[in-house]
Order: C-alpha cells, then sequence, then structure tokens
C-alpha cells in the first residue's frame, strides 16, 4: 500500500516513475520462489539496484498464444547446455544484459512437461537480436537467435523440466504488473483538457455532446479500475500474488488503454492521422493509437486472458 500510495503521489507531481524492468517485475519473483540460493544471491540484488537488464524469452515464430509449443532446444551437454533456436517479441532484447528463456529440454516428453527455465547471458558467444519494425514506425521488439549458445547447467531455475509451471507463475506477475499500470500514465495532460484546447467550450462544456458523453464514460470507468485494482491488491496476500485475478486486470487494462487512444484520435480529429510532424503536429497521436492495437496482444492476448477468466476465477463449465 505505502508503494501504491508513493507512486500515485509521484504521478500526480509529475516526476519520473521509478526503475522499472523485467527483471523487477517477473523475473524476480520467480526467483524468489523457484532460484536456488546462489541464484538469488547473484542476480536479485544487481535486479534491485538497477545494475542489470533484463529481456524476456518466451514466444517464438510458431509459438505464440500455445506457448508451450515452443521449439528452442537446450541440450545437455554435460556441464552446460548447448542452446539453439529463435525468439520473437523480445522486448528491448538489444539493450538487455541477460534474458530468461523456456527452453525444450525433452523433446520426448509432452509439449507442457519438457520445458525449462533457463537464465542466458545476451553477451553469450552465438547470441544475437535483430529489430522488428512495427506499423508505428518506431518498436521496442527483437528477435532474438540462439546459435549453439553454451550455457552453464547452474543458470537452470529448478527442475530440468519445470519451466512450464515457473513460466505460469511468471505470467501472473506480468500480466499484473501490465494490468496493474494507470492508463493515464504517459499522457501530457488529461483528456477533457486536450478536449477543451482542440474542440472548444459552450456555456461552460464542451460542445460536442456525443464526446462529451465519451469522455466522462471513459473517466468513470478509469476511476472505477483504479479502485479494482486497490481491491484485488489488497484481497490478495502479498507472499502469494493475485493469480488468475492478473488476467482480469490485464484485459480491461488493454481496453481501457485502447479506448484512450481512440477518444485522442476523435479530439484531434484529422490532423490525428498524420504519421510524420507537419511544423505542428508531431505525429505522436497516429503512432500512440496505432501502438495501442498491440496491447490486446501483448502479455497474453485477450482471448487467452478470457479463458483464464471464465475457468479461474468464474469456474465456468468447459464444453
Amino acid at each position: 500500500m505505502q508503494a501504491a500510495i508513493l507512486r500515485e503521489e509521484m504521478r500526480n507531481l509529475g516526476c519520473r516513475p521509478p526503475l522499472y524492468s523485467s527483471g523487477l517485475s517477473m523475473l524476480g519473483p520467480a526467483l524468489l520462489k523457484y532460484g536456488s540460493d546462489a541464484q538469488k544471491f547473484e542476480h536479485l540484488p544487481r535486479i534491485a539496484r538497477g545494475e542489470i537488464r533484463w529481456c524476456q524469452g518466451f514466444s517464438e515464430p510458431g509459438a505464440g498464444s500455445d506457448l508451450a509449443s515452443l521449439k528452442t532446444r537446450a541440450q545437455d551437454c554435460g556441464d552446460h547446455l548447448l542452446v539453439d533456436g529463435e525468439k520473437i517479441w523480445t522486448s528491448h532484447g538489444d539493450a538487455a544484459d541477460w534474458i530468461f528463456c523456456l527452453v525444450r529440454t525433452d523433446f520426448a516428453a509432452p509439449k507442457h512437461k519438457g520445458i525449462g527455465f533457463l537464465l542466458i547471458d545476451m553477451a553469450s558467444p552465438g547470441v544475437s537480436t535483430r529489430p522488428i519494425r512495427l506499423i508505428s514506425g518506431v518498436s521496442p521488439f527483437c528477435g532474438t537467435l540462439f546459435d549453439n549458445v553454451r550455457v552453464p547447467k547452474a543458470n537452470l531455475v529448478g527442475a530440468p523440466n519445470a519451466g512450464w509451471d515457473i513460466a505460469k507463475y511468471l505470467l501472473t506477475h506480468e500480466r499484473e504488473m501490465i494490468g496493474g499500470r494507470d492508463v493515464r500514465v504517459g499522457a501530457q495532460r488529461p483528456l477533457y483538457e486536450l478536449a477543451v484546447r482542440e474542440i472548444g467550450l459552450e456555456r461552460g462544456r464542451l460542445v460536442d455532446a456525443a464526446l462529451r458523453t465519451d469522455l466522462a464514460c471513459y473517466e468513470i470507468d478509469s476511476l472505477a479500475f483504479d479502485l479494482t485494482i486497490r481491491r484485488v491488491r489488497e484481497r490478495s496476500a502479498s507472499a502469494q500474488g493475485i493469480g488468475a485475478l492478473s488476467s482480469m486486470l490485464k484485459y480491461y487494462s488493454a481496453a481501457l488503454i485502447q479506448r484512450r487512444q481512440e477518444l485522442t484520435m476523435s479530439i484531434a480529429g484529422t490532423r490525428a492521422l498524420l504519421l510524420e510532424s507537419d511544423g505542428a503536429t508531431p505525429g505522436e497521436t497516429a503512432r500512440g493509437w496505432l501502438s495501442s492495437r498491440g496491447h490486446s496482444i501483448a502479455g497474453g492476448t485477450s482471448e487467452i486472458q478470457l479463458n483464464i477468466i471464465a475457468k479461474q476465477v468464474l469456474h465456468l463449465p468447459g464444453t
């Protein structure tokens, strides 16, 4: 609660946000639960101090929503593993120091049972990255290639084939992180202020009545979502995390972010369609709208989140 209050006050003051990284929000909790003492001692202090940047190696070109179909291989070679394969959508992979990866440790086992969770130094020979350009023109994403990469066995977290359970636990923290972000973070000004500047007032109200209603509904839903985040976190035991409820937060957060971008486009009108600067309009509105479409995919598609909510939160019967 103290951390939540601090974040809110810093946001209200317009302060630069504190340290954020995949190591802090995802790998750290997984190492606390599944890592060996040596792994905790080596990695957790550097994660907490911001001395090392981690990226995530889960998705592959042929394994997205069906993540357990991954093919990246980790062959047991005695004191080390030999890793070959490819990961995709590696956020900030070109700037990361280390990557936590899901790798296939047993091709004979059922696909969910033959997966390991491996920590790999990005400076290892055979690791390379290539940027992925998105429709918005910019992207944090990379493809990551592993070509006969030697990784010490000491970097394997948990049992050799226990990676799927570790990944599921880590993903609840990723979705909590994504869903727990204030959907208004990063906005230069509240939407109603932008609307007043772009459209104007008449008798103290926005001229566009339909847009006025949409803005009011968005603000109400955003405030309700903030309260939902607080309620979920208060109900959960801090040592256990929030489990499947993280899918609920992630799903609705994506929807709100996309609604905000739609409203921003409506407020700016035809000028919002510009991708490049014309001297007055820099093009961020269109790029922001294009980028927002990916929020219903990143961290697990909205369809997958709805399945998790139906099964694990609402306990609906299967078909």
